[in-house]
């Protein structure tokens, strides 16, 4: 059984970061494409980053691109998401999600169980 587990959320002020961490566990970290996504209250869980397996391909919902950065250690088993120049509109509850070798922008294999993000303003 696959486990994610989030953490490094909270609460900060506008324009401040956050780094969230995805732990994970019962699988080969390094065959896993890994990513975040988030969904805000009332709204459609949306994409946010996402890196391959190998580490050759990212990729960023427009909304975060120059703000955010995905990372993984694959020594580690975790996944990174740097998060600089925080917004409001960036509160949302943020999941981790995997899925085998590419992206996982579609057909997330496992979720974490999320982190809340809250950016006052």
């Amino acid at each position: 059984q696959v486990q994610l587990v989030e953490s490094g959320g909270g609460l900060v002020q506008a324009g401040g970061s956050l780094r969230l961490s995805c732990a994970a566990s019962g699988h080969t970290f390094n065959n896993y494409g890994m990513g975040w996504f988030r969904q805000a209250p009332g709204k459609e869980r949306e994409f946010v980053a996402g890196i391959s397996s190998s580490g050759a391909t990212i990729d960023y919902a427009d909304s975060v691109k120059g703000r955010f950065t995905i990372s993984r250690d694959n020594a580690k088993n975790t996944v990174y998401l740097q998060m600089n120049s925080l917004k409001p509109e960036d509160t949302a509850i943020y999941y981790c999600a995997a899925r085998a070798g590419v992206v996982p922008t579609t057909r997330v294999r496992y979720w974490g169980q999320g982190t809340q993000v809250t950016v006052s303003s």
